[in-house]
């Protein structure tokens, strides 16, 4: 064996615990801006009607209803179960939207990877 040399090591070739460290590196570094990007999808928010605009909520990145606007058109005292539905509807297609958001942009980082847990 040559000078300095040890038994099962060829000279020369990296071992394969500097692949992992910079693949570690990789993934921190990911992680940081999949954080950064999800604070800002928190920010974000999203516009929704139903009935027409009879009925109008904003949800945010977080998915939280920050607001509710009813046209007094549509209170009517005998009819509270459509008042209901619209609001639901509103809501609902507001969450879908801030969630199809936030898929799309995650997937933009992670180059299309399906990582659970994510978004």
């Amino acid at each position: 064996m040559g000078k300095g040399m040890r038994a099962g090591k060829k000279p020369g070739k990296k071992s394969a615990g500097g692949n992992v460290q910079k693949q570690m590196q990789q993934m921190q570094q990911m992680q940081q801006e999949m954080e950064s990007m999800q604070a800002e999808l928190d920010k974000k928010e999203i516009t929704s009607t139903a009935g027409g605009g009879a009925v109008e909520v904003v949800i945010n990145g977080k998915r939280e209803l920050t607001k509710l606007k009813i046209d007094p058109e549509v209170v009517d005292s005998d009819d509270v179960e459509m008042l209901q539905d619209l609001i639901i509807a509103a809501v609902n297609e507001g969450i879908r939207q801030i969630d199809e958001l936030s898929n799309n942009e995650m997937s933009k980082l992670t180059g299309g990877l399906d990582i659970p847990g994510l978004a």
